[in-house]
């Protein structure tokens, strides 16, 4: 009878420290078992969740890191952008060769190409990308490619960086009055020459005929 009575002793489980020859002590600690995930969030409580919470930083629309001016210098003299596009430059190819005015081409010379602007105009070229600044003079037509405003000669190129960069945006100003800055320095030249007219045809003067003095003739 007693023998009925007596509830057998548990099945030791996997891994079981008893089961293994473990110490008791060790055998009678508590296991620990996983939450469950209904359990109840107490009132106010923010909710838990599943994954660690991530902080994101969302970057910079850009706007705020652009100069104010975007082209315009902070001098007393502001002057307004003329064209943004992209600037090219060429170098040894064409160095000596004549450009469209007529004079050979420096690559060491200030100088630079542009499709419109009359010959002897100064124009500040700033890069876009760096902020740099450089004062040209054009004496070349050019460049002819899709997106780009300007060609600039070696020299040029390489005061704002475009050597290494290539193709990059930039915006032009063009310099009128002696008192505007570029790059830091200060224009002190005549305004732009207008450009030359093409001689006009020669028109045909009629010949007048020889008359002869009929007492000549005699």
């Amino acid at each position: 009878m007693l023998a009925a009575c007596n509830t057998p002793p548990p099945e030791a489980l996997p891994g079981d420290a008893a089961s293994v020859g473990g110490s008791p002590d060790v055998a009678a600690r508590p296991r620990l078992r996983p939450l469950s995930s209904g359990l109840a969030v107490p009132p106010g409580a923010a909710p838990r969740s599943r994954v660690p919470g991530i902080n994101y930083e969302l970057s910079s629309s850009g706007a705020a890191d652009l100069s104010p001016d975007d082209g315009l210098p902070g001098d007393g003299a502001p002057r307004e952008v003329f064209e943004r596009g992209g600037a090219s430059w060429y170098g040894i190819q064409f160095h000596q060769k004549k450009t469209a005015n007529g004079e050979r081409f420096d690559m060491m010379a200030m100088t630079a190409a542009h499709k419109t602007l009359p010959f002897q105009t100064r124009v500040c070229v700033r890069s876009l990308v760096n902020g740099r600044e450089v004062l040209v003079r054009i004496n070349d037509r050019g460049p002819y490619a899709q997106g780009r405003i300007i060609d600039l000669s070696r020299a040029a190129a390489d005061q704002i960086g475009l050597t290494s960069m290539g193709i990059k945006s930039v915006a032009l100003s063009v310099i009128d009055r002696k008192d505007q800055r570029c790059g830091g320095v200060v224009a002190d030249f005549d305004p732009a020459d207008p450009q030359p007219q093409p001689p006009l045809a020669a028109r045909p003067t009629a010949k007048r005929s020889k008359t002869v003095n009929p007492r000549s003739r005699r």
